[in-house]
This record gives structure tokens, C-alpha cells and sequence, in this order.
């Protein structure tokens, strides 16, 4: 091999030594942030499954949760009165009617305080419960009785004891049940106040609000 053969050689040698430490180089430089656990700038870590939600997305318990009112009875056993007609067709339902022999238990179908105890002539003995951000509340009526202790400010959880399935104000006495109501109010308003009234039914079939 002449002086000029070898000397060709040594440059090819040393160019592929340089191209293949640039190469690694490179390389390096792309793999090192995940290698020392830092994030790609610009590309956020994604969160593990584990990892709880922030505060701001937490809910509190029971929150937007829904059960039936009344203790013992299925969804599936509910009918939908929502729209049926009332005092001779003058006006809406705007609420459900859940049967149950007198004396069934009424729990709360959903988280809140309780706002009003308050007996009608035509509600009889009833109560207002407010949801915790004060935009929805549900209203129990013909109540045979309150549970006992129970006062208004109490705050309650879904299956917290309300009062007992009866037939005060104008329900019959033959047929004993709950009259349910839910509707959306204004926070700052009065739970007497105007409110928009939503179908119970759909609520408590889907389990929550």
C-alpha cells in the first residue's frame, strides 16, 4: 500500500469515527431529559391513573348524587305524574307522587341543608332541602311526621332520614305517598321565591341531578 493509500485510509477512518460519535451525541442530547425524568420542554408529564383529582374537581360526598326518597322502593317501580293534570285540569303536577304504605321512611334523595319546614293546606307537613351550591331545591310533601330531632340549617346526605310517608293536606287518606319535587333556583333566592321546575322521574332513574 503506497503512502497516499494509507494516508486516504486514515481519513475515511477518522471521518467515520467523527460522524459516529456526532451520531451518539445527538442521540444523547434527545433521550437525556427522559432519562433524568424531566419533562420535553414544551410537553407536559401526563398524570398517572392514580393521582387524585385537583380540589377544584373533587366533589364533596353525596354531591349530585340522587336516591329515592322513599326507603324500600325500586326506580323501577316509579310512574312518571310529572305532567299529569291537577284541580281539574287547571294546573300541572310539576312533581311525582311515590306510593307507600304510611309510615315509610322518606329519606333525602339528595345532598343539602335543610331550608324550610313547612305545613300547607295543601302540602300539609312538608320541608325544602337546598342543594350545597343553593341552585336546586327539592321539596317533600304530605309528610305523616318529620324524623325526629330534624330542624331547619340541618345538613343531610342521600338516605338521611326526613320524616314518614303520610297523606296531610289534600292527598287522601286511601292512598298515602310522597310528593316529590325538584327545581332550579337562584342562589340568592328565597326557597318561597320563583323557581323552574324539573321532572323527578328522569333524575332519580339516572341517579343523580
Amino acid at each position: 500500500m503506497t503512502a497516499k493509500q494509507v494516508m486516504t485510509s486514515l481519513r475515511l477512518i477518522s471521518i467515520t469515527a467523527f460522524c459516529t460519535s456526532l451520531f451518539w451525541l445527538l442521540i444523547g442530547a434527545l433521550y437525556w431529559p427522559y432519562a433524568s425524568g424531566a419533562p420535553e420542554s414544551g410537553v407536559s408529564s401526563p398524570t398517572p391513573a392514580s393521582a387524585p383529582l385537583p380540589a377544584t374537581d373533587q366533589q364533596a360526598p353525596g354531591l349530585r348524587r340522587m336516591v329515592i326518597p322513599v326507603l324500600g322502593v325500586p326506580k323501577q317501580s316509579l310512574i312518571d305524574t310529572y305532567e299529569d293534570a291537577r284541580a281539574d285540569g287547571q294546573r300541572q303536577h310539576d312533581a311525582i307522587d311515590i306510593p307507600a304504605p304510611e309510615g315509610t321512611a322518606v329519606v333525602a334523595a339528595a345532598a343539602g341543608t335543610v331550608e324550610k319546614l313547612y305545613t300547607s293546606q295543601d302540602g300539609g307537613n312538608s320541608l325544602y332541602v337546598r342543594s350545597p351550591d343553593r341552585t336546586v331545591l327539592f321539596y317533600y310533601a304530605h309528610l305523616r311526621n318529620y324524623a325526629p330531632g330534624l330542624a331547619e340549617g340541618d345538613v343531610v346526605q342521600p338516605g338521611d332520614p326526613l320524616g314518614a310517608v303520610g297523606w296531610t293536606g289534600n292527598a287522601s287518606r286511601d292512598a298515602p305517598h310522597l310528593h316529590f319535587a325538584v327545581s332550579m333556583i337562584l342562589p340568592t333566592a328565597r326557597w318561597w321565591e320563583a323557581s323552574t321546575p324539573l321532572n323527578p322521574y328522569g333524575l332519580l332513574q339516572s341517579g343523580s341531578y
